[in-house]
């Protein structure tokens, strides 16, 4: 099949802002399904609201435009009713760690096979370039006129932490990397979490003066190292990159199916 084919075209242009990094994520999350040759009909895609949620409005799966925060709920039903069928959720700041956060930390510590896909631009894009858990201390938003004194979650972190059984973090520079990332993720039989950096010119670049859509990604060309380079050894500060956590442990889904056999044959 073509990119194309994977589009509703009637849907575009798209609503992002020129120089997003949101454009860049669908088409290589395109390319990743494409690899992987899953046909259309076994993927469902579950969004919540913000930006990055209209991403599923673009993509010609079956698709779940949802409430704020709750796209991994609807995620957590569609995968209980349907098991076989692979969900990809993604989610931006607020709808996974912000509103979303508990249902984020819980369908990390039931292994439930979703592939949650984090679009990090660091700010609240459709609502007005509000902060967000992922802004940073110190960066400037429009609700934060003198400095976020937040501190930030990270993303790597917080899924190790939870009990996410493959975590994993790219950029929107590093295009291939995000293509070989999502196609483990979504492989990958258990919670799968990818922190894609992604940036935002409109406002939390604009607000932080980082320059155009091309100085963003040239940050994170500069400002991200591979786990374990020498890289970070001469930059500490540098964002690690790759693949963190990859384990093998129940899955919730056949372990639900499990009991219920039991159930069902008097618990023998």
């Amino acid at each position: 099949m073509a990119v194309k084919d994977y589009i509703r075209e009637r849907y575009f242009p798209h609503m992002w802002c020129p120089g997003c990094g949101h454009g860049t994520v669908m088409n290589n999350l395109i390319r990743a399904v494409e690899g992987l040759g899953i046909p259309q009909n076994d993927i469902v895609m579950v969004s919540g609201i913000g930006c990055s949620s209209r991403i599923s409005g673009y993509m010609d799966f079956h698709t779940l435009h949802t409430l704020h925060g709750r796209a991994l709920a609807f995620a957590t039903g569609v995968k209980m009713g349907w098991p076989d069928l692979k969900v990809l959720v993604p989610m931006g700041d607020g709808d996974a760690l912000s509103i979303g956060g508990n249902h984020f930390i819980h369908a990390a510590r039931r292994n439930i096979d979703l592939c949650a896909i984090v679009m990090n631009n660091r700010i609240y894009g459709m609502t007005g370039g509000q902060y967000s858990p992922l802004s940073g201390f110190g960066k400037l938003a429009t609700t934060a006129p003198f400095g976020i004194i937040d501190q930030s979650f990270d993303v790597v972190d917080l899924a190790r932490a939870a009990g996410a059984t493959f975590v994993a973090r790219t950029t929107t520079f590093h295009v291939k990397e995000i293509q070989t990332i999502l196609k483990e993720a979504i492989t990958h039989k258990g919670f799968s979490v990818v922190e894609i950096l992604s940036q935002c010119p409109t406002y939390f670049g604009r607000k932080n003066k980082m320059g155009s859509a091309v100085d963003m990604v040239a940050w994170f060309r500069d400002n991200t190292c591979k786990q374990g380079s020498q890289k970070k050894e001469k930059n500490p500060d540098c964002i690690e990159r790759g693949v963190f956590v990859q384990l093998e442990r129940p899955e919730y889904c056949e372990e639900y199916q499990r009991i219920m056999g039991l159930a069902a044959g008097g618990g023998k």
